[in-house]
């Protein structure tokens, strides 16, 4: 499929207010989120970034949410972290990670599919669950994709009239690959703004169960939120995440991390460590904080 040439979209700019202070002499921007209540601390540049054996590598949360999708899908299908890398460094190099709407021809969606070339109807191409199933469906059918460089099995789903174009995106497609699998535990980080409206926790299960597939669905519990109480503070809304094995653990953890902009998640427990989204990171997490955790168990917060 041949490399898009992207035609400019007339685009509206969101103009987002923001009144600089000075502070102890040092200048500080406060922003207004649009949608949310009230002024948040200094400005920060929202970001999720990969830390692993492959290097590190940084995607906007936009970008993390689509790339843990198309991770999530491959690994409900039985495929391996290395066809998660070559998904993502193909949809890296099609559409930059984004479910685009437009493209050379018709092409659309993550994987810039051409309704005109089978891929699906154009509903179809810009459901990402369907885009990306279709491409591992097709990654699938290459022999010996397994071994093969990266750039070669991704033009062999693609036919790209640009094949050695992927290769660029390999080092970012290995790093997020490896977090996203488990392979890289405590590796994808997020530094985000404050959250805003979520699905709640029946809504995070039905997403669970659309990228991770029924039997992981079915064993998601929730927990109701709890108001405080004299002897207990206030508790939200959390829903724990039954692995199978440390690596399944890991990658339902930063899976949820990477979605944790798109799904208003507060903090992510799993294995004794805690990301939340006042630090950004990982950190031991606080005795009480497993809230009904065992083994590998992964407990999502929620706003």
């Amino acid at each position: 499929m041949a490399r898009r040439r992207r035609r400019a979209l007339a685009t509206a700019l969101t103009v987002v207010a923001a009144a600089v202070v000075l502070i102890g002499g040092g200048l500080t921007a406060v922003a207004l989120l649009a949608g949310r209540d009230g002024p948040v601390s200094p400005a920060i540049t929202p970001r999720c970034v990969a830390t692993t054996d492959a290097g590190t590598a940084e995607l906007d949360p936009e970008q993390a949410a689509n790339a843990a999708l198309i991770a999530a899908v491959g690994q409900a299908r039985g495929m391996s972290p290395r066809a998660v890398t070559i998904a993502l460094a193909t949809a890296l190099q099609e559409s930059k990670l984004r479910n685009l709407d437009y493209g050379d021809r018709d092409s659309l969606g993550l994987f810039q599919q051409r309704p005109s070339q089978d891929w699906g109807t154009p509903e179809e191409i810009m459901n990402p669950l369907y885009s990306a199933g279709e491409f591992y469906s097709e990654l699938a059918k290459v022999p010996g994709f397994e071994t093969m460089p990266i750039t070669e099995a991704a033009q062999a789903v693609q036919r790209s009239a640009f094949p050695d174009a992927y290769a660029q995106h390999e080092p970012v497609a290995r790093s997020f690959a490896s977090s996203l699998t488990g392979h890289s535990p405590a590796a994808l980080t997020c530094v985000l703004g404050p959250a805003g409206a979520g699905l709640g926790p029946e809504g995070l299960v039905a997403v669970v169960r659309a990228e991770w597939g029924e039997a992981a669905g079915d064993q998601a519990t929730i927990s109701p939120a709890q108001p405080a109480a004299e002897d207990r503070p206030a508790e939200p809304a959390a829903v724990k995440l039954r692995a199978g094995s440390s690596a399944e653990a890991w990658a339902y953890a930063q899976w949820a991390v990477a979605k944790a902009d798109e799904l208003a998640i507060e903090s992510v427990t799993v294995a004794g460590q805690a990301w939340g989204r006042e630090t950004g990171g990982w950190s031991p997490a606080p005795s009480d904080a497993g809230g009904g955790a065992t083994g590998d168990d992964v407990i999502v917060r929620l706003h």
